[in-house]
């Protein structure tokens, strides 16, 4: 099967790294497609790259296996959600806790409304795919709630806010959020993800000790 990418060829070429850059982005967005339609168990390299609409051999480029390709999607779906929850607390840095609390629950929740495919691969479709994924998952559950842990150190520091009463609360909060989408996603309910973004401020602010 031949690679059906667009890109101009011969010296109008772009450089080889952007043209891997862009195959790897269509190869994760084919295989989000795949494993949240088929599931991780039945999903395989020939139908990711079939969706992405390249050859098998150019998957084989990019990933050793599916097991390496959705732990490196997990990967990048993780870092985009950290990277909007830390740029929407900055744009929120002279405001209220609260409100910052508010603004990383909407990232959280709009990033899972924008891209379903992915979210389902992060939240549902990763328990399925073997230790190493499981391993992944739980670090970056880990690495999300010493963000939020870190976020709350800050503003007691500063007197703006209590200090968790556990270094458990923040992983608490994380876990909850985790498994409200995951079951919102396998489940339909309710029927926009956005509609928990106040289930999750109330869970935030009822471990804040008053």
């Amino acid at each position: 099967m031949r690679d059906e990418a667009t890109s101009p060829r011969g010296r109008h070429a772009p450089p080889l790294e952007v043209r891997q850059d862009r195959q790897r982005q269509r190869l994760f967005a084919a295989a989000s497609a795949v494993f949240a339609r088929n599931g991780y168990a039945d999903a395989t390299a020939e139908a990711i790259a079939r969706e992405a609409g390249m050859s098998k051999a150019t998957f084989y480029e990019h990933f050793g296996n599916k097991e390496e390709c959705i732990l490196a999607l997990f990967d990048a779906a993780v870092d985009m959600i950290v990277d909007g929850m830390a740029h929407a607390v900055q744009a929120h840095g002279t405001d209220t806790p609260r409100d910052r609390v508010g603004a990383a629950v909407r990232v959280f929740l709009d990033v899972v409304a924008a891209f379903p495919n992915q979210a389902q691969t992060l939240l549902v479709e990763i328990v399925g795919a073997g230790p190493r994924a499981v391993a992944r998952r739980d670090a970056a559950l880990d690495e999300v709630a010493r963000y939020i842990d870190d976020m709350n150190r800050h503003d007691a520091e500063r007197g703006a806010a209590p200090r968790f009463a556990s270094p458990h609360d923040a992983f608490a909060i994380v876990g909850a959020g985790a498994e409200l989408a995951s079951r919102q996603i396998r489940t339909g309910r309710p029927a926009d993800v956005r509609e928990l973004e106040p289930v999750l401020e109330r869970l935030v602010l009822g471990l804040l000790p008053a």
